[in-house]
């Protein structure tokens, strides 16, 4: 290293690589080295005194303590989850029981309803035919209106033919059975247009009769969808959808099988799970269609014929 000539000042750049040379740790480095001896110095542990590092007997019994109380709060939540769960499982199931009890209820008032409705038609059908039956021309009357009734299929009827049977896709395995609802896919639902549809092929296939779970079908009554279910002569039915058709039933069977409507159904079946099956019957019975309600009348005339077949004596709904 180059020294000053004597007598001359050192330059400043000497000066600071000296300084360098002489110090070569920062003070500051060197104040922290010795806090931390210090440190080290007041907190070492005196002979006979415990392990450093090992808790007091105070400590364990604090952790303890907070372990006990993490528990126990662990169990209320607990508890009070599963007395809400409870609670609102009973609340579902009270419901559901109540909604039972006044679909009983409303369905035994419909049935007395309809029970009562039948016995006061058959008095009135009595009292008719009693009436007409007392002259000629009102026995003529008679002969007309057993015709139209046939036609109109207002009497019962019985005879071999084909049982065709439709229904819902069964509930999946994981579907929600606490809710107790059986969730099924919308694609695997019986539609009106499924049910129209097998009641078209046997009509055309030369069914005499046709009925979808007990009601007759006649030539006004419509097959339609009111929301999620599906009315018959304005009466709702349910899944499964048992289609009767009176007729020859090998015949009705072959013809049935061939039409594009049950190719159709059978589809449904293989790829949504929809139900589908038929069977011959050797006796099948067939209840009456719903009247139309008489909207007109004309009394016939004892002294002169009767009205001609092209102007009908009365109206009723539907034609």
């Amino acid at each position: 290293m180059t020294r000053a000539a004597p007598g001359r000042p050192r330059s400043l750049g000497a000066s600071l690589l000296d300084q360098v040379l002489a110090e070569t740790v920062d003070p500051a480095y060197a104040q922290a080295a010795a806090a931390r001896a210090a440190r080290a110095a007041v907190s070492a542990p005196e002979p006979g005194s415990p392990p450093p590092g090992r808790p007091s007997w105070i400590r364990r019994r604090r952790g303890q303590g907070l372990v006990a109380l993490t528990f126990a709060l662990a169990g209320l939540l607990a508890s009070v989850t599963y007395e809400e769960a409870a609670s609102g499982a009973q609340g579902r199931e009270e419901v559901r029981d109540a909604l039972r009890q006044d679909i009983r209820q409303g369905t035994d008032r419909v049935d007395d309803l309809s029970a009562q409705l039948e016995q006061l038609t058959a008095e009135v059908n009595r009292t008719r035919d009693e009436a007409l039956a007392a002259s000629a021309i009102g026995q003529r009357a008679l002969e007309q209106l057993a015709t139209a009734e046939r036609e109109a299929a207002l009497l019962p009827v019985s005879g071999p033919g084909l049982e065709v049977t439709l229904g819902n896709a069964p509930a999946a395995a994981d579907s929600d059975p606490i809710g107790g609802s059986e969730e099924v896919a919308q694609a695997g639902v019986v539609q009106d247009s499924d049910v129209q549809q097998v009641v078209n092929a046997l009509w055309s296939s030369g069914a005499e009769a046709v009925s979808i779970n007990d009601q007759r079908l006649g030539p006004t009554t419509a097959v339609r969808q009111a929301g999620g279910a599906i009315l018959v002569d304005f009466q709702p039915v349910s899944s499964p959808y048992e289609i009767r058709a009176i007729g020859d039933p090998g015949t009705l069977a072959n013809r049935f099988l061939s039409t594009p409507e049950a190719s159709f159904v059978a589809d449904l079946t293989r790829l949504y799970g929809v139900v589908f099956d038929f069977a011959r019957a050797d006796e099948l019975q067939l209840p009456g269609a719903t009247g139309p309600e008489l909207r007109n009348a004309q009394p016939l005339d004892p002294a002169g014929d009767p009205p001609a077949a092209d102007t009908p004596d009365s109206t009723t709904d539907g034609g």
